[in-house]
């Protein structure tokens, strides 16, 4: 199973310097990739069933950081988690990806979904009833710039360049939905935070039958989740039971202020987890 951690691109962590010293010591570590989150912003008052933290109205849009911390690390993955793609046109999108890929040498993972928060696609125009459409016709329309092919946009003939080079995409969201998505455009399905490592067995084995008996490539999982590494035995515990209910990828997911912090969970990963999962 390979290990990954957030960067966090929102809130009083999100500035050049900050965010470059936690790429590099990411960079510096055996871990596998960082993943940065997606949000346009947040309205002054909104229903936070999905408790956000607040913070994330001081967001940086996670392609141009990807982007920027692309140039100064050499090893590292850049993960989304997740890009909303009804946010941006498709064709957008397929150029920001594709000159992500050019400028750090095809190391970005597009963890992606539909969205949810009403009030995001109400400031965009985008209806949300739309979204799982959407974010279709941009998955097909990725893979179809990674051809090479001739485009026809808006009924302009239109060359996409530079070409695509494909990244792995992870579907995010709840299975019923997201696993089919993924079977269809990706590589792997992102489950949902709250996903303990018991929903994830039972679904995968269900999935996984059903894949086996249609020829399919079996799906990978990348889960982003918070261990207790305070908890030493407890956070051992966690991330082997993910493992074991076929997680591929597991993302720590945690709060810092300051690059000891950071590092300091960096070589907890790096040390006492992956030792317990590898």
């Amino acid at each position: 199973m390979k290990l990954g951690m957030n960067i966090r691109n929102w809130g009083p962590t999100a500035k050049p310097d900050f965010l470059a010293a936690c790429a590099r010591s990411a960079d510096d570590s055996a871990l596998d990739s960082i993943w940065l989150n997606d949000h346009l912003g947040l309205p002054p008052v909104f229903d936070n069933e999905y408790q956000i933290d607040p913070s994330m109205g001081d967001i940086l849009d996670p392609l141009a950081v990807a982007s920027y911390l692309a140039g100064i690390t050499a090893r590292i993955r850049f993960g989304t988690g997740v890009l909303v793609l009804p946010y941006r046109p498709a064709v957008v999108t397929g150029k920001l990806i594709a000159s992500i890929q050019v400028l750090s040498k095809n190391r970005f993972l597009l963890g992606c979904g539909p969205g949810y928060l009403k009030e995001e696609f109400t400031a965009l125009g985008v209806l949300k009833t739309k979204r799982g459409k959407i974010t279709d016709e941009t998955l097909k329309f990725l893979h179809e710039a990674s051809n090479g092919a001739l485009h026809n946009l808006n009924g302009q003939d239109f060359l996409i360049k530079p070409q695509l080079s494909l990244p792995p995409i992870y579907i995010g969201g709840i299975a019923e939905i997201a696993i089919p998505r993924a079977i269809a455009f990706g590589t792997g399905w992102q489950p949902a935070f709250g996903q303990t490592p018991a929903n994830i067995k039972s679904t995968m084995t269900e999935w996984n039958r059903k894949t086996d008996e249609s020829g399919l490539k079996r799906l990978e999982v990348v889960m982003m989740k918070t261990l207790p590494l305070n908890e030493k035995n407890k956070a051992i515990d966690l991330a082997a039971a993910y493992k074991e209910a076929g997680v591929t990828e597991f993302v720590h997911t945690q709060s810092y202020e300051t690059l000891d912090e950071y590092k300091e969970i960096i070589e907890q990963i790096d040390g006492t987890i992956r030792q317990a999962v590898h």
